[in-house]
């Protein structure tokens, strides 16, 4: 891969983050026009300061940000690589990124929901060591979705 990449820690105001979860959105809800109204009010992103964007050759194509769920916890939001750039590793450099930044603000776990049919995205959260949970809230009861959960850290106890 010849392409220049950088990676910039963000928050959820950078025009280039909300332009790559519009798409992330599009594609949801092209691949389940169902859910659409069940899940519509967990996705919404509240300012936050803890978003990562990647950049190939100065364009944004890949991002992902967490919020705190609990004091030793936090859940992985809103992960998207654009189509053109799959492939490439980037899911799991968002999710290092992410996970290192967390460590370094005290959390020792990290939690995440997807959606049963996003193959790839379960795949690769296995392989880097998240394991299926019995869902947690907002996502108890909603058999459409895969919670997992992965130690990042140990806590300062």
């Amino acid at each position: 891969m010849n392409s220049k990449m950088k990676v910039v820690k963000t928050t959820s105001e950078n025009p280039d983050f909300i332009a790559l979860i519009t798409a992330l959105d599009k594609s949801l809800w092209e691949s389940y026009p169902e859910l659409k109204s069940n899940y519509w009010g967990n996705n919404i992103i509240e300012l936050n300061p803890n978003v990562v964007v990647i950049y190939l050759d100065e364009k944004p194509v890949a991002c992902g940000c967490f919020k705190k769920y609990d004091k030793n916890t936090m859940e992985i939001k809103r992960m998207f690589v654009s189509p053109e750039a799959r492939g490439l590793g980037l899911a799991k450099k968002i999710l290092q990124e992410l996970e290192l930044w967390a460590q370094e603000l005290g959390f020792s776990f990290s939690v995440l929901e997807t959606l049963y049919n996003q193959k790839e995205a379960i795949s690769l959260y296995q392989k880097v060591g998240y394991a299926i949970v019995d869902n947690y809230e907002p996502y108890v009861g909603q058999e459409n979705s895969i919670c997992m959960k992965k130690e990042i850290g140990r806590m300062n106890n």
